[in-house]
C-alpha cells in the first residue's frame, strides 16, 4: 500500500493552528514516518499535487478567492478536517458579521478600492462538506494528533463533546462562578483547553466555541447576576467564536 498523503492549507487566519502542529516536535517526527506531507507551506516549500488522503484547513472564508480556493481544496481531498476557531466558526474576523464591512474598509485602508473582501467571515463548512471540525484558538495539540491519527487509521476521532466544566472537575479546580462570582463561559464552551483559565481563577472566554449541549440563554441571567450588563454580555461573547455563539442564541 502507498504511504498516505497529508496536506495542510491556510485561509484567513493567524497561522496559530498550523504552528500547533509544528510544535508537536517528537510526535510530528513519528507522524512524518507514517505519512507523506505533500503540502504544508508553513513547514516546507516542496509541494505535491493532490489528491490528498487527509487535508487540514486553517482559516475562515473572507474573500471571493477564499471561497473558490476551498472548493478546489475540497475536490482534491479524500478527507477534509477544519482546525481552529477561524475554520470552524469564522474566527475573530467574524466580528465583521455584526457591522458594516465597507466602513471598516474605509477606516483601515488608505485605498479601500483595492481591497476585495466578503461582507462576512464564514466557516469552511458553510461552503463545502467537512469530515470533521476541530475547535480551539488555537487547537489543542493532543486533540490534533488524535484527529490525524484517527483518520489515518480509519476510525472516528476520540474528541470529547462535553464542556469546560467537565475539565474543571477533572483537575479539581474550584468553580470560579460559584465560589467567586466570576463571569465564565465554561458551561457552554467545548472542552479541549484543560480548563486553563479557571485554574488561574479567571473565567473561560470561550476559545473552543460552543460545546455539544449548549444552553446559552440559560447562562445569560447568570452573567448578569455576576455583574455584566447587556453591553458587557455582548462584548464577552464577541471574541474568538462570536458567530458560533450568536448562532446558538438564535437556535430554538
Amino acid at each position: 500500500m502507498s504511504t498516505p498523503t497529508l496536506a495542510v492549507f491556510k485561509l484567513a487566519s493567524c497561522d496559530g493552528c498550523q504552528l500547533t502542529l509544528l510544535d508537536c516536535e517528537d510526535e510530528l517526527l513519528a507522524l512524518a514516518g507514517g505519512v507523506r506531507i505533500a503540502h504544508f507551506l508553513e513547514a516546507s516549500s516542496a509541494v505535491e499535487p493532490g489528491p490528498y488522503d487527509l487535508t487540514l484547513v486553517e482559516g475562515s472564508v473572507t474573500t471571493p478567492e477564499d471561497a473558490e480556493r476551498i472548493r478546489t481544496i475540497r475536490a482534491a481531498s479524500h478527507r477534509l478536517v477544519t482546525i481552529g476557531a477561524c475554520a470552524t466558526a469564522g474566527g475573530i474576523q467574524a466580528l465583521r458579521n455584526f457591522a458594516d464591512v465597507d466602513e471598516f474598509r474605509r477606516v483601515v485602508y488608505a485605498h479601500p478600492e483595492y481591497i476585495s473582501t466578503l461582507s462576512t467571515s464564514t466557516p469552511v463548512s458553510a461552503h463545502v462538506d467537512v469530515d470533521f471540525e476541530l475547535r480551539g484558538c488555537p487547537v489543542d495539540r493532543r486533540q490534533l494528533l488524535e484527529v490525524i491519527t484517527a483518520f489515518l487509521a480509519g476510525r472516528k476521532p476520540d474528541v470529547p463533546n462535553h464542556s469546560v466544566c467537565f475539565e474543571c472537575k477533572q483537575r479539581g479546580s474550584v468553580c470560579v462562578t460559584v465560589a467567586h462570582g466570576t463571569p465564565c463561559l465554561g458551561p457552554v464552551t467545548h472542552a479541549g483547553c484543560g480548563a486553563l483559565c479557571p485554574a488561574y481563577r479567571r473565567g473561560c472566554f470561550g476559545c473552543f466555541g460552543p460545546s455539544g449541549s449548549v444552553n446559552l440563554p440559560a447562562l445569560i441571567p447568570l452573567l448578569r447576576r455576576d455583574g455584566l450588563d447587556d453591553d458587557a454580555v455582548e462584548r464577552f461573547l464577541h471574541t474568538f467564536n462570536a458567530a458560533a455563539f450568536h448562532e446558538e442564541l438564535r437556535s430554538p
